[in-house]
């Protein structure tokens, strides 16, 4: 470890009480995409009161903290604040009991069932950090809480709003994702590091009749089915085994009552991708299948193909990922430092080092209590442990907390550190 990080990373185990108690605050009131005014607030008072200089309200409800320390490189850290609208069902003492109202008007159970809350309380650790110890670094640091990450909407919107006016262009974008792994451990590759993601609804339209009189009616029912178990081919039949593609519908939706042919069927579902060909690919053997299927079952009009949301493939500069990954094994003892290849996961992430043409390196911290991920995986039991989106997932608090503070400091000084 390097003299600066030492100087920097010192006061950081008298800073856990302050930063455990703030993680259950906003574990406990989680706060769904693009609504997370509790959540910002907290953040930007901790940086206004770190000295940071404050911009809130960036895209709606993102803020950024901006510390000036002299000549040298720009460093953007950035955690996501947003919740999930699913009930908690950890068992914690701490867990959400919270609700929300979601776009469409409806009341939901909302979670931090993806880590965010982690990932806030990362970056108000190392803020204080840096702060604190401005001895040990030069140059200027964005602190950068995001809203909105889980529907692809956030760091556009801080985009659109001006994002890239109002502060520098920073020399790298650095963040960082809780996910299944032994707590205490930082996982992490060059290149592709988590997949494109595309969202689509597909409305599919028949002729309503009685259930005792299949014969008056177009039946979206079974084109729907038909269509869905069609989709199961476009893997397992259209993309090779050494490309990688997941095409998962997650909702099927159709008719009322058990006697009643619909007018129409509801599906929706997710494409992830790492290559830009084998996405186009897949997207337009979806939209073959859904019309193929329509037009075999005599629909009176063709099915409607809508956009959700995307994400783009998120890509690891390979110069700056070597730096951190150095900068880890420095620091870090090497059975705690991993090299993993890229997730299935998606992330916003990528939007800030593309559009700012700014190298950006993305990584993992593991979030599983050590010794029941050790026994899972000696039992091949992995796949059952709770994974991120899970009402059961939470990371435990100890060492993930301190681990991706110090993680987060690592990275930055590698390219902050003062002699």
């Amino acid at each position: 470890m390097s003299e600066p990080l030492r100087r920097l990373l010192a006061g950081l185990p008298d800073l856990l009480p302050m930063l455990e108690a703030s993680y259950k605050d906003i574990h406990a009131h989680p706060e769904l995409s693009m609504q997370e005014s509790r959540t910002a607030g907290i953040a930007a008072q901790h940086l206004a009161d770190n000295g940071y200089e404050v911009t809130t309200g960036i895209g709606k409800t993102g803020v950024v903290g901006l510390l000036r320390n002299g000549e040298g490189p720009t460093v953007m850290l950035r955690a996501d604040m947003d919740a999930l609208p699913i009930r908690e069902d950890t068992g914690l003492d701490y867990a959400s009991t919270a609700t929300a109202v979601d776009p469409s008007g409806k009341a939901v159970p909302v979670a931090h069932s993806c880590g965010h809350d982690m990932h806030v309380a990362w970056l108000m650790g190392a803020s204080m950090l840096f702060a604190r110890h401005q001895d040990a670094w030069r140059g200027t640091l964005i602190m950068l809480f995001q809203p909105g990450e889980e529907t692809a909407q956030g760091a556009r919107a801080m985009i659109d709003d001006g994002l890239f006016e109002r502060f520098p262009r920073p020399d790298v974008v650095l963040g960082q994702h809780v996910m299944v792994g032994p707590a205490g451990t930082v996982a992490g590759s060059a290149g592709p590091i988590t997949s494109a993601a595309d969202s689509l609804q597909i409305r599919m339209f028949g002729r309503g009749a009685h259930g005792s009189m299949p014969q008056a009616s177009i039946d979206p029912v079974v084109m729907a089915a038909s269509t869905v178990l069609r989709l199961q081919t476009v893997v397992s039949r259209e993309v090779a085994a050494t490309e990688a593609a997941v095409v998962t519908v997650g909702v099927l939706q159709a008719g009322t009552k058990e006697n009643v042919i619909p007018d129409e069927a509801l599906i929706k579902l997710n494409v992830r991708t790492f290559d830009e060909d084998v996405r186009k690919r897949v997207l337009a053997a979806i939209e073959r299948i859904v019309n193929a299927e329509a037009q075999a079952s005599g629909a009176p009009r063709p099915p409607e193909i809508t956009p959700l949301d995307r994400y783009p493939l998120n890509v690891n500069d390979r110069q700056a990922s070597d730096r951190v990954a150095a900068a880890f094994r420095a620091y870090f003892s090497a059975d705690r430092v991993h090299h993993t290849g890229p997730a299935p996961a998606s992330e916003d992430f990528g939007c800030f080092g593309t559009e700012w043409n700014a190298p950006s390196v993305f990584w993992f911290v593991g979030g599983t209590d050590p010794e029941l991920h050790a026994k899972a995986k000696a039992e091949g039991r992995l796949n059952e442990l709770p994974v991120n989106h899970s009402p059961h997932f939470a990371p435990v608090l100890h060492p993930t907390l301190q681990t991706g503070v110090e993680a987060m400091a690592t990275a930055a000084m590698a390219w902050n550190a003062a002699g």
